[in-house]
């Protein structure tokens, strides 16, 4: 993998809810790579993981979305989860935040439900990526263009990376790894 030394990767979470493979997979790869990861979400304290359906670890957050800038970091991940983006896109802070990496041509990648948060900033139309195939419709709706790939790299702009589910996470922490090495911001 490309060596991500002197990179800084934003997790952006809500408080509970995030599916805890689709956080804690890329942000070891992260770290593998020599990149620092960085658990942002909208309260301070520690935010609530789970499994499927079960509760799962707890994670402390590193700064919350009001702390934050984007200027501050490389790239930005959205794990999935249901619950997880669906509380997201509801805050306005973490959709500004969201929004400023596109702005700034910064790398994003959202893994299974993460997407939902980028339809809410308005950053997909035209872009072509994947998800949970139960996006796909909100996906289109927000006119990007769906497909059911393992994982989807579009560089139509600030890099996209998306994939649909935990199986894909091999390939979306290797894409991941790559579009961040490869960033300029």
């Amino acid at each position: 993998m490309a060596a991500l030394t002197d990179r800084t990767i934003a997790f952006l979470v809500a408080p509970e809810g995030i599916e805890q493979v689709e956080l804690t997979e890329p942000w070891q790869a992260v770290e593998r790579a020599g990149g620092k990861p960085v658990l942002v979400s909208t309260e301070s304290g520690h935010v609530q993981a789970f499994n499927h359906l079960e509760k799962a670890d707890k994670f402390p957050v590193d700064k919350t979305v009001r702390e934050a800038d984007a200027a501050d970091f490389d790239s930005l991940v959205l794990p999935g989860g249901v619950a997880n983006p669906d509380f997201l896109r509801t805050d306005e802070d973490a959709v500004a935040f969201t929004k400023s990496f596109f702005d700034s041509g910064k790398p994003v990648a959202a893994i299974c439900h993460g997407p939902w948060t980028l339809v809410e900033a308005d950053v997909v139309r035209g872009r072509k990526m994947t998800s949970w195939p139960s996006l796909a419709t909100d996906l289109r709706n927000a006119g990007a263009e769906w497909v059911d790939e393992e994982v989807v790299v579009d560089t139509a702009g600030a890099p996209l990376i998306t994939s649909r589910n935990p199986d894909d996470l091999p390939a979306f922490c290797s894409a991941l790894i790559k579009a961040v090495a490869g960033s300029r911001n």
